[in-house]
């Protein structure tokens, strides 16, 4: 079991949630003050997506980006800040031409999604580790691609969370630690519960667990309902756990969730068994990460 537990939250994603819950922030300033809500609340890291404002969907735009990180950074709060940069990867095949995008496909270069990571230079950034079904789309993510990623990555001296939705993703992440496209101990994301990845139990999270690096560090999420059973699960099988709207919208049964609501019922279930969270200072040292402050590694520190 992992007594000292690294807590993300991921606060918006890129889905079609803002019409469902009226929580799930849109604007970079809503984004901003999201994280700082959940850093209060107790959380290690914040992992951030941007939304266009006008529409509340998708948008890879750099300034969105900027404004919030900017505004985090200035506030009177300390959290260590994770960019996605797994943006840019939806296919839906056009109906009458299946080698065209139709609606909803969304996709950028590997340079365009490095783009805000290597600009604005957070401490995280999420490598997502291949493709798969999610949900009616294909999400695509192919080697080569993800090769390039991971070198520009490397390059910006940022340390990439490997976001893996299914047991290849694992392998594949083994195999860029191989090719030393990867800086240190690396550090997974098991993404459990997403039609049609990995599914969101024991068994799942044991088995990709198992196939991790031996100095691997590690967490895992689920989705909607398995949202707070997984966190109890990864704390219990020696991970760090993550929740937040961008993976599930109620706090409990026709409860609409906060961020900062999804922190502290998290908190509380770590420390009912006897676990505490991680500061963010604890957190880049605990990962070696690079002190957006200073610039330079974090060593050593209180776990």
């Amino acid at each position: 079991m992992n007594r000292s537990v690294i807590l993300t939250c991921a606060v918006t994603g890129a889905g079609d949630t803002t019409g469902k819950n009226p929580n799930v922030p849109v604007t970079p300033k809503q984004i901003a003050d999201n994280c700082i809500e959940a850093a209060r609340a107790g959380a290690s890291v914040a992992h951030i997506h941007v939304r266009d404002p006008e529409t509340g969907g998708i948008s890879h735009n750099i300034d969105h980006f900027r404004e919030v990180m900017e505004r985090v950074r200035e506030s009177d709060v300390d959290i260590v800040m994770n960019i996605t940069g797994g943006g840019g990867g939806d296919w839906m095949p056009d109906a009458q031409d299946p080698s065209r995008g139709g609606p909803g496909t969304d996709m950028q270069t590997p340079a365009e999604r490095h783009a805000p990571v290597g600009e604005l230079l957070p401490e995280l950034c999420t490598l997502d580790c291949g493709s798969l079904n999610f949900g009616d789309m294909v999400y695509i993510n192919t080697a080569d691609w993800l090769r390039e990623q991971a070198r520009m990555v490397q390059a910006a001296g940022v340390k990439a969370e490997l976001e893996c939705f299914d047991l290849g993703h694992v392998w594949f992440a083994r195999q860029l630690q191989k090719e030393g496209l990867l800086e240190g101990d690396p550090l997974f994301q098991l993404c459990l519960g997403i039609p049609w990845g990995a599914e969101a139990d024991t068994e799942t999270m044991l088995a990709m667990r198992n196939k991790l690096p031996e100095n691997a560090n590690w967490a895992a999420f689920g989705i909607g309902r398995h949202q707070m059973p997984m966190v109890a699960q990864a704390m219990l099988l020696g991970g760090h756990a993550r929740v937040g709207l961008e993976d599930n919208l109620y706090l409990e049964k026709g409860v609409m969730a906060t961020n900062g609501g999804l922190v502290e019922k998290a908190s509380t279930i770590i420390e009912n068994l006897g676990g505490r969270i991680m500061t963010p200072a604890q957190t880049r040292a605990a990962l070696k990460l690079v002190d957006p402050k200073t610039g330079k590694p974090v060593e050593g520190g209180d776990q």
